[in-house]
């Protein structure tokens, strides 16, 4: 990237197609600013249905007073996190997701355990374990992301306006619309791509770019004579501006 590489800034993952592209892990801070966002919202939902449910309460017993607390403490993270592709609504407004360690998404067992443990890296609400294995790990992993093997990571867009990801170059060329839709790992990989362009020579970016642009190109631009990495380039181009 042109940049001395930190220590647990970032983290270098391959896909099977042979591209490299970077995670950037989110540190303890600003996911506990998240945590805290997803914490108030949690209060604001349990004060609510108590409010709402309240004669209900006081006919049926505190037992679904309890199974409410009960559900929204140990599922809201989880749900989140499986229905709204690993974004709790804290992440969401700061730019975080949950993925696996290799880059793909996160899925319901993995969600589950990472946060099963949270209450062990919670520990009394004094959020040292949390704090100490975040510290000493790669990647910033509390004890249920070691176990479930996942990482909070920056999303594209929380990280479209810094000027490490400085794309402007990619204006000189045309812009591409990709034949069929594209998923966030395919995003990714593709951005990635163009980010590490600038540090490769032309041979060997569109070597790495054939292994990939194939699935997405159609006859016309074939026939336009455009390279698989000039391809590559201008879908990022097209992204990159959808993340502005």
């Amino acid at each position: 990237m042109g940049l001395p590489k930190e220590r647990d800034t970032s983290l270098s993952v391959q896909t099977p197609e042979g591209i490299e592209f970077i995670l950037y892990p989110a540190g303890f801070l600003i996911r506990a600013c998240s945590y805290s966002i997803d914490f108030a919202i949690q209060l604001i939902f349990i004060i609510t249905a108590a409010l709402t449910i309240n004669s209900l309460i006081a006919i049926v017993g505190t037992w679904l007073w309890m199974l409410i607390l009960f559900g929204v403490s140990w599922f809201y993270h989880v749900i989140c996190e499986i229905f709204f592709k690993g974004q709790s609504l804290g992440k969401k407004i700061l730019g975080l997701r949950v993925v696996r360690s290799d880059g793909s998404p996160i899925n319901p067992g993995a969600s589950f355990l990472r946060n099963l443990l949270r209450f062990a890296d919670t520990f009394l609400f004094l959020y040292i374990i949390a704090l100490i294995c975040m510290s000493a790990s790669n990647g910033f992993r509390r004890l249920g992301d070691w176990a479930a093997d996942t990482l909070v990571i920056y999303t594209t867009n929380s990280l479209s306006n810094s000027r490490r990801f400085d794309m402007s170059w990619l204006s000189r060329y045309e812009t591409v619309t990709p034949s069929k839709g594209l998923s966030y790992e395919e995003k990714q990989t593709i951005l990635m791509f163009a980010r590490r362009y600038p540090l490769m020579s032309k041979a060997r970016a569109d070597e790495i770019a054939g292994s990939y642009a194939h699935i997405f190109q159609n006859r016309e631009q074939i026939a336009a004579n455009c390279s698989d990495s000039e391809y590559l380039l201008g879908i990022a181009k097209k992204l990159s501006g959808e993340c502005s």
